[in-house]
């Protein structure tokens, strides 16, 4: 028996009902859990995914999440062979090779814009299993990594960026901040944007992010009637975290708040403990991927009109053990002050 016979040529069968668009999504989630847990899958890579393609262009992402999160919920119920199955019998003709391009989609390694060899076989046998022929999978393969490519290509040129590899300072989009890039381009190091938001990560773990918000005049008057401290706990504790943190990682959880007064005239910590939910990943023996544990500090705080949430993480290599929560909490905010310190806001 082949390595994936029990997700393509399965027996098993279910009784659950899928749309259309359900069906195509379902491919890019079993192509994503055939070689990690499903307990591993990147929810936010397969909202990415969906909404890169037309028969989705009018969905919202909390629509994708509600899709990709009851997809990945019926693969657990019912396991990876009975979830195909019944994306088989719902996929329409027509959306064969959307279904097919979302899968091509799932394995493509975004640093080299390419299909890694090990996951050729996955490959193969997904285009055998939705019998796409050969031309029509190559042609759908190359469209897919020209995707890739112009995406990565639009991310630079929006914001002016002439030569990545030789950008120093990165400046936010509404000039409201400059922060020099804390990671090395030319070892790996990545920027990643979308509105309102920027990280800088790299294979050594460094994950640091800014979310930045324009604060209407109402939010500004809320802030003031419940006071700073009650308004920035509420923001991130109630709100940012819930939903872009446990929204993706169920196992997430706050183990530790501070209100900090003396910082950027108050400013509120959390640090949340996210099991193999760190930025980077381990490879087992049998090639799966599984993301090692991490803490992950967020510190949100005003700064003129805009309220900023900064991250950080530290992660856990197997067999590593944390120090206590006070201790790994000092630690995450002694990086969070450290980068805050490096940003000019304007």
């Amino acid at each position: 028996m082949g390595k994936y016979d029990k997700i393509f040529y399965s027996d098993d069968i279910s009784e659950v009902t899928l749309s259309s668009e359900e069906a195509a999504a379902a491919i890019a989630v079993i192509t994503v859990a055939a070689d990690t847990s499903l307990e591993n899958a990147d929810t936010e890579l397969l909202v990415d995914i969906l909404w890169g393609f037309e028969i989705f262009e009018e969905y919202s992402d909390e629509d994708l999440l509600t899709i990709v999160n009851r997809l990945l919920n019926l693969a657990k119920e019912m396991g990876l062979g009975a979830l195909f199955n019944t994306a088989i019998d719902f996929l329409p003709d027509e959306l064969v090779l959307d279904a097919f391009a979302g899968g091509v989609s799932a394995i493509v390694d975004e640093e080299e814009i390419r299909i890694p060899p090990n996951k050729m076989p996955l490959l193969k046998e997904l285009q055998s299993a939705l019998e796409v022929e050969d031309d029509e999978a190559k042609e759908v393969i190359e469209d897919v990594l020209s995707a890739f490519e112009e995406a990565e290509e639009e991310e630079y040129i929006d914001y002016g960026f002439e030569d990545v590899l030789d950008l120093e300072v990165y400046e936010s989009p509404l000039s409201n901040f400059t922060v020099p890039v804390p990671v090395d381009l030319q070892e790996g190091g990545r920027i990643q944007t979308q509105e309102g938001i920027v990280s800088f990560t790299d294979d050594f773990g460094t994950l640091l992010r800014i979310d930045y918000y324009p604060l209407p005049a109402e939010q500004k008057q809320e802030m003031q009637s419940v006071g700073r401290e009650k308004y920035l706990g509420s923001i991130l504790l109630d709100k940012y975290i819930p939903q872009a943190i446990v929204a993706n990682l169920t196992e997430a959880q706050v183990k530790y708040t501070k209100y900090q007064p003396e910082i950027l005239q108050g400013a509120c910590f959390a640090l949340v403990d996210m099991p193999k939910g760190s930025t980077i990943s381990k490879t087992g023996y049998n090639g799966t991927a599984t993301r090692l544990d991490a803490y992950r500090g967020l510190l949100a705080f005003m700064k003129g009109d805009f309220l900023y949430i900064i991250t950080c993480q530290q992660i856990f290599f197997e067999g590593e053990t944390p120090g206590t929560i006070e201790e790994e909490a000092e630690e995450l905010k002694d990086q969070l002050f450290a980068f805050v310190d490096t940003i000019e806001f304007n």
